[in-house]
């Protein structure tokens, strides 16, 4: 796969636009207020706050898996369907008893296409996540990073114009982590999909992203904004830079004050 140098800021049209969006569940429990968010297309996105902030509610808001209360999602330019958007868990939800081939297939098993059909495209997208050979094997037989690579393709088959995530690696070590970054980073790079990423992690928001909306608790809404103004590719070399070391600088001051626990800080050049 040809990777080429893509400025953070490269990206289209505006593509959602949320304007007051709320969401109360039945107990009067405040999920979300107030969010006033629009997402471009090609944006990578990152979602980042505490645990009660809203951003798995936001995430199901987008997806159309709930309603908002209050307020309007409005999705601008080609009309879109239910393959336009795809959805990543927190866990990779696999059927464990179909191999990595019919797990990835089923999207398109859905719409009526035959698995005969489905080969050429399920065969590409396993190549992109880096699963060529494990077309046969079954869930249980797969490390975690590798159900997780598998899931991924699933949401891909359909070629979706946004891909949504919920935090979809908190479960894995590191190395695993880290290596997976790097791939999501390359699939985006080559398709330039939309990527709306939930993560508690700060390096993991910078890392990965064009932008990090920095989101607040009690009730859930948007604290803060930050542009990640680094070039892709990113690698190694650029967690060890000092660029890297600003952003995470930055970024931690926005979590810290959208928490209460620190006053907020204004970084030339990144807030």
């Amino acid at each position: 796969m040809t990777m080429h140098a893509v400025p953070a800021g490269e990206t289209g049209a505006p593509q959602l636009v949320m304007r007051s969006v709320g969401k109360t569940f039945g107990n009067d429990v405040v999920a979300l207020r107030d969010v006033d968010l629009t997402i471009r297309q090609g944006d990578f996105l990152s979602l980042l706050g505490p645990s009660g902030c809203g951003k798995s509610t936001a995430l199901r808001l987008i997806a159309g898996l709930s309603a908002p209360s209050a307020g309007t999602l409005d999705w601008r330019g080609p009309p879109m369907d239910r393959t336009d958007v795809g959805f990543v868990f927190q866990e990779p939800t696999l059927m464990p008893w179909a191999t990595v081939f019919d797990n990835v297939w089923l999207p398109l098993r859905l719409r009526g296409v035959s698995r005969r059909d489905a080969q050429e495209r399920v065969a590409a997208v396993l190549e992109q996540v880096h699963l060529t050979g494990f077309e046969e094997a079954v869930p249980r037989e797969l490390s975690g990073g590798m159900k997780m690579r598998a899931s991924i393709a699933r949401a891909m088959v359909t070629r979706p114009r946004v891909l949504l995530m919920d935090e979809p690696f908190a479960a894995l070590d590191e190395i695993t982590r880290s290596r997976l970054n790097g791939d999501l980073l390359e699939l985006w790079e080559a398709e330039r999909f939309t990527v709306i990423f939930v993560t508690h992690s700060v390096f993991e928001s910078v890392f990965l992203s064009s932008r990090v909306i920095v989101m607040a608790a009690n009730p859930g809404r948007v604290f803060d904004e930050m542009a990640v103004d680094a070039p892709y590719p990113r690698d190694d070399a650029f967690r060890t830079s000092e660029d890297y070391a600003h952003l995470i600088r930055a970024a931690s001051n926005m979590l810290r004050a959208a928490m209460g626990l620190a006053p907020l800080e204004t970084a030339n050049g990144v807030h």
